[in-house]
């Protein structure tokens, strides 16, 4: 490794050998994981290596030892007992069918106090590798431990820097990067990487993934794995394209479930579903997270009835769904307008499957609800709710009052909203825009002024195009961008060419309530999605769809324009906000105008 490190370049975990008692006394104490220490009963109840393997032979014979707690159990005895083997400890890690974060622990713990903290070190390599391997606190407690015996100085650092990530302190992580300077390799960079990806800093860890590639470091599959989680919610497709190339070309980790299902979540947040459907359809092994994966992105894209097919898929190779699953199942149904199949779905899951339903689960039959026009139904759905009803639920129904005019039932979850006082500004918006489409604007701009006077920030709409790689993101009225002269040049050649299709702006749609028709037209023109759409024409072949990620909802004006773009210039619109895709192709949109 880089920087004179003592450990060998294979991460695979030698064979260890039989060891005594360590040079300090193994005593069990309480360590990290996924499962309670083990009864004290089974920690003593052995003298000797020779019972303890008499014991291990009756619990195999039984059944008993492929037990999660019974193995756990096994492992702390043999590993941390005076008479103890890490050897035949580790056996007994290989033969469990589902190691926890707790045993691997126990292990590292067990081969630094006999003396082996190479293998310690080795092992948590493995894991890391395999993947679903979540380590805590106590793991890096040990394994810096062992570093210092081995004098590992940038094996030492790399795990300050996961450590300081999984704590939230990124800047300390950083910081710690920096410093290794010519020892920072693969993993350093991974390291850090997985920390920005846990703390939502999704456009620094891709600016971090091109510093290390322009610095010649090779990527190895846990960065790859953060460039996907950062691709996907960036909606940055090109980049997550070469990820998935990288990750082909190193054959190693491409057969693994979990890089194959996060690729499949990157391409569906992306708007590629077909390529997300196609890595599902080649892979070879499924599990529930897969399953999910693809039932909750085709429900991003409205695509109820294909969502339904893979749930019935699932079904029939006999895995039992859980309540992540039924949410996707249910979400789809409810961009689709699938009222029928939702209701059959939410008895299936509590009668059938014994899956007790959640506040998640509840917002989700109130948005089916309300969406089909049943807004009075979604309301007697809400007060029916075991549990009190959670701000989501209320804003699901308010949205669907300012859609279908029960302007009513719309002030009662207002009110209901405001009592929470959860200080989101976009509640008011949606009450401001129910009472601004029903003509009386006298009240919807008293909602706007409460909202200023309140103090709430207003979340500024952003809309993100990618081009050559790189994410351009736009504000309303934006003319900051280097090309802005031309941008605005398209955005006015695309108004003029639209108005000979009819098109007239929505003015019902502008953030402006008391201003007058020509200022809320200006207003609308400058729209982030329409500068993106602009940007996009100028800079993308024609042919590639262009695709754009919005932080906020569209208007229905800026929904209408993409349509009439799609027409006129023959050109396919992908955009992603929160929650769904709309494909605009041919003067139409996938979600067909029901969203």
């Amino acid at each position: 490794m880089v920087g004179g490190s003592v450990l060998p370049q294979t991460t695979r975990l030698l064979t260890p050998n039989n060891h005594g008692q360590g040079s300090e006394q193994r005593q069990h104490g309480q360590q990290g994981g996924h499962l309670p220490p083990p009864p004290p009963l089974l920690q003593s109840r052995w003298r000797s290596l020779e019972e303890f393997r008499q014991a291990h032979a009756q619990f195999i014979k039984l059944g008993q030892d492929c037990d999660p707690r019974c193995a756990s159990s096994l492992i702390t005895s043999c590993a941390l007992s005076e008479w103890g083997s890490m050897e035949y400890a580790v056996s007994i890690f290989r033969r469990a069918a589902a190691p926890t974060t707790y045993d691997v622990n126990t292990l590292v713990r067990g081969h630094v106090l006999a003396g082996d903290p190479l293998a310690a070190v080795l092992l948590y390599k493995e894991m890391e590798e395999e993947g679903g391997f979540q380590a805590d606190n106590f793991t890096f407690t040990f394994l810096l431990k062992a570093c210092s015996r081995l004098a590992a100085a940038g094996e030492g650092q790399q795990l300050l820097i996961s450590l300081y990530g999984r704590c939230g302190e990124v800047a300390l992580a950083g910081a710690v990067f920096e410093r290794m300077g010519t020892q920072r390799n693969a993993a350093s960079w991974s390291a850090l990487m997985a920390a920005l990806t846990r703390a939502g800093r999704w456009a620094e860890c891709l600016a971090l993934y091109g510093r290390m590639k322009s610095e010649g470091c090779r990527a190895e599959e846990s960065a790859l794995g953060s460039v996907l989680v950062a691709a996907a919610h960036l909606g940055a497709l090109e980049i997550g394209r070469r990820a998935h190339g990288c990750l082909l070309r190193s054959a190693a980790g491409w057969s693994s479930v979990i890089v194959q299902t996060s690729l499949i979540d990157m391409y569906m947040k992306c708007g590629n579903s077909e390529r997300g459907m196609r890595v599902f359809g080649a892979m070879e092994e499924k599990n529930l997270w897969t399953y999910s994966a693809v039932i909750s992105g085709l429900a991003l894209h409205g695509d109820g009835e294909g969502a339904l097919r893979v749930f019935a898929g699932m079904l029939t190779e006999g895995l039992r769904p859980d309540g992540a699953v039924y949410v996707g199942v249910l979400t789809a149904c409810a961009r689709r307008g699938m009222l029928a199949e939702g209701r059959r779905c939410f008895e299936m899951m509590r009668r059938e499957h014994g899956v007790a339903a959640t506040k998640q689960h509840y917002a989700c039959m109130v948005d089916l609800l309300a969406r089909a026009g049943k807004v009075e139904e979604a309301h007697e759905l809400v007060l029916e709710m075991p549990e009190e009803p959670h701000d989501v639920v209320w804003r699901c129904l308010l949205s669907a009052c300012r859609v279908h005019g029960k302007a009513g039932l719309g002030e009662l979850a207002a009110r209901k909203l405001m009592e929470m006082a959860t200080g989101n500004a976009g509640d008011y918006l949606l009450l401001s825009n129910m009472y601004a489409r029903a003509g009386r604007w006298e009240e919807a701009a008293a909602v706007r002024t409460a909202m200023v006077d309140g103090g709430l920030p207003q979340a500024a709409g952003t809309s993100a195009v990618e081009a050559a790689g790189t994410l351009h993101s736009f504000v309303s009225q934006d003319r900051s961008h280097p090309q802005n002269r031309r941008i605005y040049e398209m955005l006015r050649q695309v108004e003029w060419q639209l108005r000979f299709e009819g098109y007239s702006p929505d003015t019902s749609q502008s953030a402006v309530v008391d201003g007058d028709e020509e200022e809320k037209r200006r207003l609308l023109a400058g729209h982030s999605q329409k500068l993106a759409i602009a940007f996009g024409l100028i800079s993308t072949h024609h042919g590639s769809p262009i695709r754009i990620v919005r932080n906020l909802r569209m208007c229905g004006d800026c929904h209408t324009y993409s349509k009439l773009v799609s027409k006129v210039f023959d050109w396919e619109l992908v955009v992603r906000e929160p929650g769904r895709f709309h494909r605009f192709k041919e003067g139409t949109c996938s979600c067909g105008d029901y969203w």
